[in-house]
């Protein structure tokens, strides 16, 4: 079974900085994409990045320039370096994983999330 597990977020004042990490088990992380999407407190589910089989990223406008996706095959492990930190950055952040086509196609399995909370 895929498992997905988020770590790294916590409180963090504007302008800051955090590192998100999912772990991940149950199927071959090196053949699938990756994403993260998040939820905003009130709001419906946004997509954040992805980062293909091939290491190519991709990210939506609202974080392009600020967040940063990648991974490290050997370890199982996507991450989401987030820097310039904006309170509308406030959300529950989930890792995601394609299984059946690309990224875009949509994300089969999901983890718990991780929740980021930006203020000062």
């Amino acid at each position: 079974e895929a498992q997905l597990v988020e770590s790294g977020g916590g409180l963090v004042q504007p302008g800051g900085s955090l590192r998100l990490s999912c772990a991940a088990s149950g199927f071959t992380f090196g053949t699938n994409d990756m994403s993260w999407v998040r939820q905003a407190p009130g709001k419906g589910p946004e997509w954040v990045s992805a980062i293909n089989t091939g290491g190519g990223t991709y990210s939506a406008d609202s974080v392009k320039g600020r967040f940063t996706i990648s991974r490290d095959n050997a370890k199982n492990t996507l991450y989401l370096q987030m820097n310039s930190l904006k309170p509308e950055d406030t959300a529950v952040y989930y890792c995601a994983t394609t299984l059946i086509g690309r990224w875009y196609d949509g994300m089969d399995y999901w983890g718990k999330g991780t929740l980021v909370t930006v203020s000062s």
